[in-house]
């Protein structure tokens, strides 16, 4: 599936989860209600980030449940056009493709409405999973939204296990959507439940804040969610960069200054081209000066991601992010 033959080497990054319909109102800082139209935005956090993978030069696959409808169709044929595998799509003939309103009030704030009820994606079943490419993979990236309901959950967990055990770096980015969650305290436990299996983390400065339960954003706060499995935690700080923990060095990169239109997709684009740069090598967790360089490269992809509108049609090439990376913050 490789573009060229100079990537086939790399190894397999799986994500694993949901990929919907965002759909963006054609007119910025309105309400929901307010908004005259809308424009249809493939997403879905495990599913950008394979995308990102993609665009980057890497090696992707997705694994997850669509619709067997217009929508679900549209989404499987956006994925393979961008190089990312399909064999670990299933479509259910039962449930609709999940949807999702969302728009960015003219406070900056985002507001989502949200269509599953119940959607394709919740209702992967453990016996639906392609176990043979979930094995294959070097990386097994995931988020939470998978385990708010059954049978998805326990395909999630199943999942998880089988690249574990095969090998695979775990990778882990909550992605917290409360409106999706019957509470937030069953948001808090759901996703700390699988917290101690990952050995890369990434949250962002509001899911931090929401899951120790403190409105401090410092060293203190975030690695009360270290734990020994741990090799990389990393918090995310919009417009002021990341700060990264692990066992032997804690440290920070700034951004890079760009003008910022849309952040969706920003977080996906970053944990991409992450897990893109260890994918193959997994000591730059452990040499400082190289993780710094490998987290200025995700910088930079972040950063031309918040430039365009939408996640995907955003993901930056390998050569657009090195424009900016060697351009400099």
């Amino acid at each position: 599936m490789a573009a060229n033959g100079a990537v086939s080497s790399s190894g397999l990054i799986v994500s694993f989860g949901e990929m919907l319909i965002d759909f963006v109102p054609t007119v910025s800082g309105v309400s929901l209600a307010e908004a005259p139209g809308f424009l249809k935005a493939p997403g879905g956090a495990p599913a950008n980030v394979a995308i990102a993978v993609a665009r980057l030069g890497g090696k992707a696959a997705f694994v997850g449940k669509l619709g067997d409808d217009e929508f679900g169709h549209m989404l499987a044929g956006i994925l393979k056009e961008n190089g990312v595998r399909g064999d670990g799509i299933n479509f259910d003939k039962g449930a609709r493709t999940a949807l999702a309103f969302v728009t960015l009030r003219a406070d900056g704030e985002r507001e989502f409405m949200f269509y599953r009820n119940p959607s394709a994606d919740m209702l992967l079943t453990p016996d639906e999973l392609n176990l043979e490419l979930i094995r294959s993979a070097k990386v097994f990236h995931y988020g939470s939204i998978s385990l708010i309901v059954e049978p998805c959950r326990s395909a999630h967990l199943k999942a998880m296990e089988a690249a574990k055990d095969a090998g695979a770096l775990l990778s882990y980015d909550p992605n917290l959507r409360l409106p999706l969650w019957p509470s937030p305290e069953e948001a808090r436990e759901q996703i700390l439940s699988i917290w101690d299996k990952a050995e890369v983390i990434k949250v962002s400065d509001v899911e931090l804040e929401f899951l120790t339960g403190s409105d401090k954003i410092d060293d203190e706060s975030a690695l009360s969610l270290w734990h020994s499995n741990l090799k990389l935690l990393l918090v995310t700080l919009g417009e002021k960069g990341c700060r990264y923990y692990t066992k032997s060095f804690k440290g920070s990169v700034d951004a890079f200054h760009v003008n910022t239109v849309d952040t969706t997709g920003a977080g996906d684009s970053f944990v991409g081209a992450l897990l893109c740069k260890i994918v193959d090598d997994h000591s730059v967790l452990e040499d400082e000066g190289r993780l710094r360089e490998v987290l200025k490269f995700a910088n930079a992809c972040g950063a031309i991601t918040t430039t365009k509108k939408g996640a995907i049609p955003a993901l930056p090439t390998e050569s657009e992010a090195l424009a900016l990376f060697k351009g400099g913050a």
